[in-house]
């Protein structure tokens, strides 16, 4: 049987020790979406909710979000990230309502991968969209959220593809 890389020989969790991995370039791109009411939408694109610019703020909380990553998620590593950038669309629905994409996109130079702060990241500014609009509509619906792209490192690139 492999020995499994996050569990110490008393078979309890560890942080993997990444001193002897080789440092690359690492990048991820991962995607969330929230789909909200046209009155939120509008809301939000008219700069008329009462907590402020809703996408500015979910864009400085996603970056914060990508920086503090190692701290929510426990096994993560702390990591030097050496940038990071946020992207939001819309979408009209068939049934009228919108949804915000959300793209993150987040790069490292180190040994382990940022698939994780894109994806924290990602999740934070949609949990930011939906706590700046909620006392107009409680039914907001986030996700998925998902990895689109990482390279770097020694599992090299991945892509998803396309459904």
């Amino acid at each position: 049987m492999e020995k499994l890389t996050h569990m110490n020989e008393q078979g309890r969790a560890k942080m993997v020790d990444v001193t002897e991995k080789q440092e690359t370039v690492r990048t991820a791109h991962a995607k969330s979406c929230v789909v909200l009411s046209k009155e939120v939408y509008e809301n939000i694109i008219q700069l008329k909710m009462k907590k402020g610019d809703v996408l500015a703020v979910a864009q400085v909380a996603g970056i914060m979000g990508a920086k503090k990553t190692a701290d929510v998620i426990p096994m993560c590593h702390p990591l030097s990230l050496t940038g990071v950038d946020i992207s939001f669309s819309w979408q009209e629905c068939e049934d009228g309502q919108y949804a915000l994409e959300i793209d993150t996109y987040v790069k490292t130079k180190g040994s382990t991968g940022v698939e994780m702060e894109a994806l924290t990241a990602a999740s934070i500014c949609a949990l930011t969209v939906y706590d700046m609009c909620k006392a107009v509509d409680k039914s907001i619906v986030i996700g998925p959220t998902y990895l689109i792209e990482k390279t770097g490192g020694k599992s090299g690139h991945f892509k998803r593809q396309e459904e």
